[in-house]
């Protein structure tokens, strides 16, 4: 038996997939979610072995709410937008419905299910962020914050330090962490609004204050949120390139 998880923002979307589940009694829908935030609750709480999950959803995305998971269930995807199809199938997400959806082209996602064990996807799905899924850049950044979800706008950062597998994000809200690297962040943000000036700090162009000499082919920026950061050689032939200097 399948538990499953129907995620999407429209009723008459939920209830077309729990309609056409019915001819399969091995899924049984456990919930039903109309954002990422109820859907991440619900998730914590049945252990779900697959999802069908929406994309484009208020508040945060599909993607964004697979990210915030330890351990990702399987997932097919539905939406009504095909921008993101070939990058679901190359993170090997079991499929990708595009609405409307008909039962023939659901009964093939359901048919790719009962073929392949829903495990092997798991490490897949998990990815998917790494795989920089996302069309254009990120806008903003969704932490998990003592089991809550949050998500900071890209303007609010003041600066982002890598942090052993994870990334401390200094924020006006305050710092977060994140399990996630710094040049994965760096790839997801607009370079021209972001630049890295060190191994381990990640920082926006508008939070630069002023430029210190510090040691030989190193510098210190001090940040208008009162924080100073090093700057390597590297780091600083970005920042001269994007000030154009």
């Amino acid at each position: 038996m399948y538990k499953v998880i129907v995620i999407d923002d429209e009723p008459l979307a939920r209830a077309l997939i729990v309609k056409l589940l019915q001819a399969y009694p091995n899924f049984e829908v456990i919930d039903e979610c109309p954002d990422g935030f109820e859907a991440f609750k619900s998730i914590q709480k049945h252990e779900p072995d697959l999802l069908f999950l929406d994309i484009q959803m208020p508040r945060i995305n599909g993607f964004e709410l697979i990210e915030m998971l330890d351990n990702p269930p399987a997932v097919i995807f539905t939406t009504a937008f095909d921008d993101y199809a070939m990058k679901a199938f190359e993170i090997h997400a079991i499929d990708y419905l595009l609405k409307p959806i008909t039962k023939d082209r659901f009964d093939k996602a359901i048919q790719k299910c009962q073929h392949q064990a829903l495990a092997t996807n798991i490490t897949a799905v998990g990815n998917l962020l790494d795989d920089n899924i996302y069309e254009g850049y990120q806008h903003r950044i969704v932490v998990k914050d003592r089991g809550n979800i949050r998500i900071i706008p890209a303007e609010d950062i003041y600066y982002i330090e890598a942090n052993d597998d994870y990334v401390k994000i200094a924020s006006k809200e305050g710092n977060f962490l994140k399990k996630n690297t710094l040049t994965n962040l760096e790839k997801s943000l607009d370079p021209n609004l972001f630049v890295r000036v060190h191994r381990s700090y990640l920082m926006p162009i508008s939070q630069l204050q002023s430029i210190e000499p510090y040691e030989k082919n190193s510098h210190i920026a001090l940040l208008h949120c009162g924080m100073k950061i090093s700057v390597s050689q590297s780091g600083m032939a970005r920042l001269k390139s994007l000030l154009r200097l």
